[in-house]
C-alpha cells in the first residue's frame, strides 16, 4: 500500500522569478513525505507543482505572474517548421560531426528570429525554482507511517465501520478517478448508421466495398526525425532513463558539473548557492513512490532523470515525473557548449516522444506537462508555442486548448477564468461537510479522522487551516492523503 504523506506550510510570499518583483509572488505550499503517483497525478490537474518534496500552487487570482498549468496532448501533436528544423539540424550533426556556420554566432539564451519561434525552451527563460518556506517539516519515520496507516485501515475494515460523511459519493468518486487511469481496452464501437447499410448489402448480396484510400503525401512523424542512429554516423547519442532514486547515477561528478555550468553560465546563478546538496534537494529527491507498470515493467510511475550521452559525454539531463496520465517536465539543464542545438527544445520533443512510446503500452498516459504557462511574462509564453496545448482553468479545473482567443483575454488581463460558464464548478469541490473524513496524523503513533479527533477533543487543531488545505488539493486527495498535524 502507498499512501501520501504531507505537511501543509499554508500562504508563501517570496520574490517573483519572472518578474524580479518582491514579496509579490504569492502561493500555497506545503511538503510531501510520501506522494502516490495517482495523488500527484491528481494535484498537478489542479495546479500544483512539485520541486524536490516541496509542492506549490501558485495564487492566481494575487500573485504578480498569473501560472496556468500547461499540457499537451502527446497523440494529437503535431511538428512545427521550427521543430523539424532543429531535429534536422541534430541529425546533421550526429551524422556529419559539423556544425552549421550559421549557427557559429549564437548566443546561449538568446533567440535566433524575431519571434523566438527557434529559441531554445530551456534558456529562453528562467524557470521560477520556488523559495523554500524557513519553516522546517516535522520529522518522520515514513516507513512505519506507512504500516501505521495500513494497520488503521485493515482495523477499519474489520470493523466493517467505513463510511463517508452520510455521502456514499465520496467514496465513488475516489474510486471512479482511480478507474479514470485504467486503459480503455474496448475497441471503438461502429457508428449506427454503417451497420444498416452493411446489414442492407449482407440481405441484398452486395458484397462489402472497403472504401478507396485517396492518395496522400505522408508527413514525417516525430519518430521518423529519431530514427535509429547508424555506424557511419560521427557521433552516437544515447538516452539513458535512470530512476532518480539511483543517486550512484544521478548524483555523479559528471551531472553535478554539468548542472552547475548550466546554472552559472544560462541563468548566471550565485556558485555559493551550486552545492551536490542544493541539487540533491531541488532535482534529485522526490516523494514520489516508485510504481511498476505492469505492460510496462522496466519503467513505472515515479520519478526520474533522463540523460543525454553524446558519444561517451554526458550533455544534458532532463528531469521528469511519469504519473498514471502524463509525463511530468520537472527541470532540463545542459552544456551551454551545446546550445546552438537547441538542447531545450530537442529535450522537449524526446519527451514528447517518451509520451508516444508509453501510450502504446498504456493509452491513458498520453499528455506532457511542461509545468506552468505565464503569459504575463512574455519570455515565459514559449511553452503555448507547442500544438495541441490546453491551459488548466484555475477555478473549475477543466482544460481548454491554447488558442489565439484565450491569449487575447490573457493579453487584456493576466488573470481569465478560462472556463466561459459562468455556472460551471469544480466537480472535485471539498466541501466543509467532507471535513470529518479529512485523515490526521496528530503523533508519530496516530492516525485519526478528523471527525474521532473532534470526538475525542484530543488537543488543539486548526479547522480552518484544514478545510484550506483540503480545498486546495481536492476533495479526492483530501480523503485520501493523511495530513501531519504535529506541533
Amino acid at each position: 500500500m502507498s499512501v501520501s504523506i504531507v505537511q501543509y506550510f499554508g500562504e508563501q510570499t517570496n520574490k517573483c522569478g519572472y518578474c524580479s518583483g518582491t514579496n509579490c509572488s504569492k502561493s500555497h505550499g506545503m511538503h510531501a513525505y510520501r506522494l502516490a503517483c495517482e495523488d500527484y497525478q491528481d494535484l498537478i490537474d489542479r495546479g500544483w507543482r512539485r520541486c524536490g518534496n516541496y509542492c506549490y500552487k501558485p495564487q492566481n487570482d494575487k500573485t504578480c505572474c498569473p501560472c496556468y498549468t500547461i499540457k499537451c496532448d502527446a497523440l494529437e501533436f503535431k511538428l512545427s517548421k521550427s521543430n523539424k528544423r532543429i531535429l534536422r539540424r541534430m541529425n546533421k550533426f550526429l551524422r556529419d560531426g559539423k556544425r552549421d556556420p550559421n549557427e557559429q554566432q549564437h548566443t546561449p539564451g538568446q533567440p535566433k528570429n524575431g519571434d523566438g519561434d527557434d529559441v531554445d525552451v530551456s534558456s529562453s527563460a528562467s524557470e521560477s525554482q520556488p523559495q523554500l518556506p524557513d519553516k522546517k517539516p516535522s520529522v518522520l519515520n515514513v516507513e512505519h507511517v506507512e504500516n501505521l496507516v495500513q494497520a488503521h485501515v485493515e482495523q477499519i475494515k474489520t470493523s466493517n465501520t467505513i463510511q463517508v460523511s452520510g455521502d456514499p459519493s465520496a467514496s465513488l468518486l475516489a474510486n471512479n478517478k482511480i478507474k479514470a487511469f485504467a486503459p480503455n481496452l474496448n475497441p471503438p464501437r461502429k457508428k449506427a448508421k454503417q451497420m444498416r447499410i452493411e446489414r442492407r448489402q449482407a440481405k441484398l448480396g452486395v458484397p462489402h466495398e472497403q472504401p478507396q484510400p485517396q492518395p496522400k503525401i505522408q508527413e514525417k512523424t516525430l519518430k521518423d526525425f529519431l530514427s535509429a542512429p547508424k555506424e557511419t554516423d560521427k557521433h552516437q547519442l544515447k538516452i539513458a532513463l535512470v530512476p532518480a532514486s539511483d543517486t550512484q547515477r544521478t548524483c555523479t561528478d559528471a551531472v553535478f558539473a554539468l548542472y552547475r555550468k548550466y546554472q552559472l553560465v544560462i541563468h548566471n546563478d550565485n556558485p555559493a548557492r551550486l552545492s551536490l546538496e542544493s541539487m540533491r534537494r531541488y532535482w534529485v529527491k522526490s516523494p514520489l513512490k516508485h510504481k511498476k507498470i505492469e505492460d510496462l515493467p522496466n519503467v513505472g510511475y515515479g520519478s526520474f532523470h533522463q540523460q543525454y550521452w553524446l558519444d561517451t559525454k554526458l550533455i544534458a539531463v532532463g528531469v521528469i515525473d511519469i504519473l498514471p496520465g502524463s509525463v511530468s517536465s520537472v527541470y532540463f539543464f545542459y552544456d551551454p557548449d551545446y546550445s546552438f542545438l537547441s538542447l531545450g527544445t530537442y529535450g522537449s520533443l524526446r519527451e514528447i516522444d517518451l509520451v508516444q512510446t508509453l501510450a502504446e503500452r498504456v493509452p491513458a498516459l498520453k499528455y506532457y506537462y511542461m509545468g506552468f504557462y505565464i503569459h504575463s511574462c512574455p519570455k515565459m509564453r514559449y511553452k503555448g508555442k507547442l500544438s495541441a496545448s490546453y491551459l488548466l482553468c484555475p477555478e473549475t479545473y477543466d482544460w481548454f486548448p491554447l488558442t489565439d482567443e484565450i491569449r487575447n483575454k490573457l493579453d487584456a488581463k493576466k488573470y481569465h477564468r478560462l472556463n466561459p460558464d459562468a455556472t460551471a464548478k469544480d466537480v472535485n469541490e471539498f466541501l466543509n461537510q467532507h471535513l470529518n473524513d479529512v485523515m490526521l496524523l496528530i503523533n508519530p503513533q496516530t492516525c485519526i479522522s478528523y471527525g474521532r479527533f473532534i470526538q475525542r477533543n484530543d488537543g488543539d487543531v486548526d479547522r480552518d487551516v484544514i478545510i484550506e488545505y483540503s480545498k486546495l488539493v481536492g476533495r479526492v486527495c483530501a480523503q485520501r492523503m493523511l495530513y501531519v498535524n504535529m506541533s
